[in-house]
């Protein structure tokens, strides 16, 4: 089709699509040349996001809603069968039908193995196409999850339009977009723009072909330092890619200039100590230039945190994938442990940020009421009321007394709360979510030589009520 009847094409579906369904048989009369309506649809398509127009099950084409997109959201329990398959497709095209036993079988296990190995190490991994396949069975599932958990909380606050323009900068092998994909509803129109440089890609593809008529997608085999985006996005998206980064604030930085005025910057890393103090880090270096958004809300005007920063949030575990459960099951080499291969937690640290100057957690303390983590040395000894975000779930384990993470964006080192005896008044402590405000009133502010740390801790004289975000 050329550019002519293209452009009738879209001259015609705009008049249209204020009238009625957009039928591209309809439009073929007012082409000149009548073109295919199979051609026509191809246009729409290639259109729709431009045009605002949603892909209906019978082939026409309505208007997308204006408004916040907004959606059911549950716990993830597993990881969807059409993406297993997909992925299960691409273990037989490289290695045939029993890809998990005998020589391929103890290939891919390795790989997972220097993959967990160079982890460890901070070792640079190069992503051949084996790599990718191995990195993807270990943790496409976990990351599925992650980024729904993390998004459903900007969908749930109103923050995400039905027509979402989302730059994932370090796509991998899909993990995040398959959980945007399946997060956002059938009425919502999403323009998805992937930058991956690897053969992470031949899996991306993949899996990306399983996702909706309405997610639209486009991969850029780039760096993320090479890509130049195109245009304003809603949603900007480094999940797991900052930590692999030569120089991570100065792409965070580089990118804000593409966010919408009232889009969101994501930042996810897995949960362990340095790569999630890393997160925290960059964080903290961007923050003259965006909001922190969400978990660690800076409640005191013009503070910022100074403890190492070790945060993360905790979901439930996923049903293992029988791609990863076949995998495991048919090692039997002696070093091998049962569930070595398996990888169903879902823990993960994260940052939202914004140029909008908002944050989940719109409260601001007073002096007068409150005391600031800043000068709590001047507390030490004292019961005092407090207010703080929840930033982890029960550290202790085991009998020890609960404890939890907390902080007030003016912590100078690290505080917890320390629940000694639970009560009706302080059950808030236990139940609030990650990333919740708590306001505690009457607890003990304790020096803990050993942790380095300041403990709060939380008795039968204390109150602890956890404070909704709009409040």
């Amino acid at each position: 089709m050329n550019a002519d009847q293209r452009e009738q094409v879209r001259n015609n579906a705009q008049y249209l699509q204020s009238v009625r369904p957009v039928d591209p048989e309809e439009i073929q009369e007012y082409v000149e040349g009548r073109p295919h309506p199979a051609a026509i649809t191809q246009v729409l398509r290639e259109d729709a996001f431009d045009l605002g127009l949603l892909e209906n099950d019978d082939g026409t084409f309505e208007p997308v809603e204006d408004g916040p997109l907004t959606v059911s959201f549950h716990d993830v329990e597993r990881f969807p069968p059409a993406y297993s398959m997909a992925l299960e497709e691409l273990f037989v095209e490289a290695y045939g039908a029993g890809w998990p036993d005998g020589e391929s079988g103890d290939a891919i296990r390795e790989r997972i193995r220097d993959l967990k190995t160079d982890y460890l190490w901070g070792n640079d991994v190069d992503y051949d196409a084996e790599t990718a396949l191995a990195y993807a069975l270990y943790h496409l599932p976990g990351y599925y999850a992650a980024v729904q958990y993390v998004l459903s909380d900007l969908v749930a606050d109103g923050l995400f339009p039905r027509k979402l323009r989302v730059l994932d900068v370090g796509a991998g092998v899909g993990g995040p977009a398959l959980g945007l994909a399946d997060l956002v509803p059938d009425d919502a129109l999403v323009d998805y723009h992937a930058v991956e440089p690897s053969a992470a890609t031949e899996v991306l593809s993949a899996v990306l072909d399983e996702t909706g008529r309405n997610f639209l997608t486009r991969t850029h085999e780039t760096t993320a330092e090479a890509f130049e985006p195109d245009g304003e996005y809603d949603l900007i998206l480094f999940a797991n890619v900052l930590s692999e980064l030569d120089d991570p604030v100065g792409v965070v930085d580089r990118y804000r200039d593409a966010l919408a005025a009232d889009g969101s910057l994501v930042a996810l890393a897995p949960a362990d100590r340095e790569t999630a103090i890393g997160l925290r880090a960059v964080e903290r270096a961007v923050e003259d230039e965006l909001t922190v958004y969400a978990p660690t809300v800076r409640l005191w005007p013009s503070a910022t945190p100074a403890d190492e920063g070790w945060s993360f949030d905790v979901q439930p575990a996923l049903e293992t994938p029988a791609f990863q459960r076949r995998l495991d099951e048919a090692a039997s080499d002696p070093a091998h442990e049962s569930g070595e291969f398996v990888n169903v937690d879902v823990q993960y640290a994260y940052t939202v940020l914004r140029p909008d100057g908002r944050c989940r957690v719109e409260f601001t303390p007073s002096v007068s009421e409150f005391a600031r983590m800043a000068d709590m040395d001047t507390h030490v000894s004292n019961r005092i009321d407090v207010a703080a975000i929840k930033l982890s779930h029960d550290l202790a384990g085991g009998d020890a007394n609960p404890l939890f993470k907390i902080g007030d964006g003016s912590e100078q080192v690290a505080h917890y709360a320390v629940l000694t005896k639970a009560s009706p008044l302080n059950s808030d402590l236990r139940t609030a979510e990650y990333g919740d405000l708590l306001v505690c009133e009457n607890v003990l502010a304790l020096w803990n030589d050993d942790e380095n740390a300041y403990n709060l801790v939380v008795d039968g004289e204390s109150v602890v009520d956890c404070v909704p975000a709009d409040a």
